[in-house]
């Protein structure tokens, strides 16, 4: 039995592990070894880390979590269930694991558009976050693709990194008639063509084909087509959804499930790796509390036996 199952070995699941492995916890990280930063070249915003290649990160978090003693293993779990003690986690494999307390850190997969080409430049010059990758393409010609209120704030935001911004609605734009006139005002142009895909070499884009025959040339491209959960574990465990389909917690990273606890991307905070890793030591914290109240009371209980026993 462990005092601590962690689903997701991301920065949330280690950080969250590091925190636990650290209060003298008894803690297993379980990870399918499918982060959702996978594609991308360097991850940004993380300081000391800034830069660095994401699976390099997550080798030195897993790395730091030995002289803890928490036990980390590769593997796909398809079952949660909860029992009287706790929670019983079940892999694809028939295995079995148990555990007091819960943290799904399970992450987001991104809606990548169905464009041909997309695959040979996503996370290369297709990117979905200007934050995490629009240094890296500051005052190049920017295309966005996407629709609607996402598409007019996602376009608005890149002027931030150049001044060079086109839209790609991809077909309707469902952009309102403010919106088509201050993108306009703006100096950002929007292309309501369908698009055929997307040509380059080696991963840079070079330009965007439509189904007329007409193209654009374009250094990068930044997409908003919404995203989905990595996991249902959440979901079928009966963790509440809220906003967006992100699940519903308290300030701890408490769900409405006893014990269960998420961190990271399954919430609807902003989806930064330095965020999800704060998310995941709050996480930790309280679990720690949580388990640390259940222990003091087992231990009245035996004094109090004790001292009964004695009189």
């Amino acid at each position: 039995m462990y005092d601590v199952i962690i689903i997701g070995g991301g920065p949330a699941g280690l950080n969250a592990a590091l925190f636990l492995g650290r209060c003298r916890r008894k803690v297993l990280v379980l990870d399918s070894g499918k982060p959702r930063n996978f594609h991308t070249k360097a991850m940004h915003g993380y300081l000391s880390r800034d830069g660095i290649k994401p699976l390099e990160f997550l080798n030195i978090g897993a790395e730091e979590l030995k002289k803890y003693d928490v036990k980390k293993m590769q593997t796909e779990v398809n079952r949660i269930d909860k029992t009287e003690t706790g929670f019983e986690i079940t892999n694809n494999e028939g295995e079995k694991f148990y555990s007091k307390k819960l943290l799904i850190a399970t992450g987001i997969k991104d809606n990548i558009p169905e464009i041909e080409g997309i695959e040979e430049f996503y996370g290369k010059s297709v990117f979905h976050c200007p934050y995490c990758d629009g240094w890296e393409v500051k005052d190049k010609s920017l295309c966005v693709y996407a629709k609607g209120k996402a598409a007019f704030a996602l376009s608005v935001s890149l002027l931030n990194w150049s001044e060079d911004v086109i839209l790609c609605t991809d077909g309707i734009s469902r952009l309102t008639a403010l919106e088509r006139e201050e993108l306009k005002l703006l100096g950002i142009k929007i292309f309501s063509q369908k698009i055929r895909c997307l040509e380059g070499t080696d991963g840079q884009l070079e330009r965007i084909v439509f189904v007329n025959g007409e193209s654009i040339d374009r250094d990068a491209l930044f997409f908003s087509a919404g995203q989905r959960q990595h996991s249902p574990l959440a979901e079928q465990l009966g963790c509440k959804f809220g906003y967006k389909s992100f699940y519903v917690t308290n300030r701890k990273q408490q769900t409405n499930v006893k014990g269960a606890y998420v961190a990271g991307d399954v919430t609807k905070d902003v989806k930064f790796v330095i965020v999800a890793a704060a998310e995941g030591a709050r996480a930790a914290v309280a679990i720690n509390i949580e388990l640390q109240d259940e222990e003091k009371e087992k231990r009245l209980f035996k004094a109090r036996s004790s001292l009964k026993t004695l009189s």
